[in-house]
């Protein structure tokens, strides 16, 4: 057997020939011959008395076939491991015409793809920034109606007032936009009026864009369209009223306090409105960290030189996906692919070089609180963590394994993403709440 490799340093692809000649496999072949002769059950032959000039003439193409192939997954891998070959994706074997009938030696020949050595543009010069929300009284006071409302008492009258949600059916003619919708009657900047005194069935005419003063958030958040689709509304809409929601205000005492936080966890106005400042302002700092790590990927791979064997990957997505992508569905989103390539590579680097592993108590213990957040309790005792491990447990294993192999890539990506934070600067950025809600997320 010959093995040989050869490079193309240009495009990081490489071919792959193994040479195998009949001394490399026939000794197998006879073995399997021998032993097949004793398996087999053939009319007019007992029990393992089928000669195996028989059995070579009926299998022996099939069994030289399995060797062959047998004997060239081996090899390769064989060669791959001891060579120390880092690959993207499979060998994709070259297509060629054999003879199995009369060749006796075989050329077989596979591209590689390699994974090049590279090196992250991290430290001092590396800088993202990160929205840093200040609270705005418009936040808070559009939070505590929002309390007041889902805690308060809620009705349906048949007539609207000032102040009501109505849901109904909103449509434009021109462009067959329709779509169920819930209008907050108070958000309305432009024409309120026409909404105040409506019932079921009624359908009230009127220019969208108008209404919301052309604010693309609110126009979005009522539509369900995209902010940059919002952004370019025009002309008349309808709206066919089906419902009316009225919420009387609820409250502000103990009673509420509860409700929303749990028993005692405040028991004054003051330390209410800390946590509530308080709460907001942690959903923010989520939020602004999410965004961070987005832009630190999409920097990352922007400015991460790696040089991609483009075309073997081309040729792997397709063959990898089996008849599900074709070569011109490949090319024409093939930047998309190649993102995501890229920060494949960049977080196994930062794994492999940071010494970077989830163990099975991270694993369980993510998958406890994770069940215990849905019960949204202010407090978690330790009897009530260890009363549902069981659970976790049984959750992990479901799936064939499947919900565990999430979990712990979770974990991971948060690992790498913390430790990338902590290799580059992180600038910043302040701005109102209000801004950022209206900024792009990515």
């Amino acid at each position: 057997m010959d093995i040989t490799l050869d490079k193309k340093d240009e495009q990081q692809g490489a071919l792959l020939t193994v040479r195998l000649t009949e001394a490399d496999y026939s000794e197998a072949v006879e073995k399997q011959i021998k032993e097949t002769s004793k398996r087999a059950q053939i009319k007019g032959f007992r029990p393992g008395k089928v000669p195996a000039g028989l059995v070579r003439k009926m299998y022996g193409k099939g069994i030289l076939v399995d060797e062959i192939n047998r004997l060239l997954s081996s090899s390769v891998d064989g060669y791959i491991k001891e060579n120390n070959l880092r690959l993207l994706g499979d060998p994709l074997p070259v297509p060629s015409n054999v003879d199995f009938d009369t060749q006796k030696d075989f050329d077989f020949q596979f591209e590689l793809g390699l994974i090049p050595d590279f090196t992250l543009p991290t430290g001092d010069s590396f800088e993202v920034e990160r929205p840093k929300v200040e609270l705005d009284q418009s936040t808070l006071d559009d939070t505590y109606e929002q309390i007041g409302r889902q805690f308060g008492e809620n009705t349906t009258p048949e007539t609207s007032e000032a102040g009501d949600y109505i849901s109904g059916q909103l449509k434009q003619e021109t462009t067959e936009f329709s779509q169920k919708v819930m209008l907050p009657t108070n958000k309305v900047k432009s024409g309120a009026d026409k909404f105040v005194g409506v019932k079921a069935g009624d359908v009230v005419t009127f220019d969208l864009k108008e209404a919301f003063g052309g604010d693309a958030t609110l126009i979005a958040n009522f539509t369900g369209l995209s902010k940059e689709l919002a952004a370019g509304v025009e002309g008349e809409y309808t709206f066919e009223v089906e419902q009316i929601h009225r919420s009387a205000q609820a409250e502000f005492n103990q009673e509420l306090f509860d409700k929303v936080f749990g028993k005692d966890a405040v028991t004054s106005k003051e330390d209410f409105d800390a946590k509530v400042r308080e709460t907001i302002q942690e959903n923010y700092d989520r939020e602004s960290n999410n965004l961070l790590n987005r832009r630190l990927i999409d920097k990352l791979v922007a400015e991460t030189e790696i040089n991609l064997p483009k075309e073997f990957f081309k040729k792997w997505l397709v063959a990898a996906n089996k008849g599900k992508l074709t070569p011109t569905q490949v090319e024409e989103h093939y930047s998309d692919y190649e993102k995501e390539l890229k920060w494949s590579l960049i977080r196994n680097k930062v794994v492999e070089e940071q010494g970077l592993n989830v163990s099975n108590d991270e694993i369980l213990d993510r998958t406890i609180s994770k069940i215990l957040s849905q019960f949204n309790m202010p407090e978690v005792s330790d009897e009530l963590r260890e009363s549902v491990r069981g659970f976790a447990d049984n959750y992990l294993r479901q799936e064939n394994g499947k919900n565990y192999v999430q979990e712990y890539e979770a974990i991971l990506a948060e690992k790498v993403l913390d430790n990338l934070r902590g290799q580059i600067v992180v600038k910043d950025q302040p701005m109102t709440a209000e801004d950022f809600r209206n900024q792009p997320q990515a």
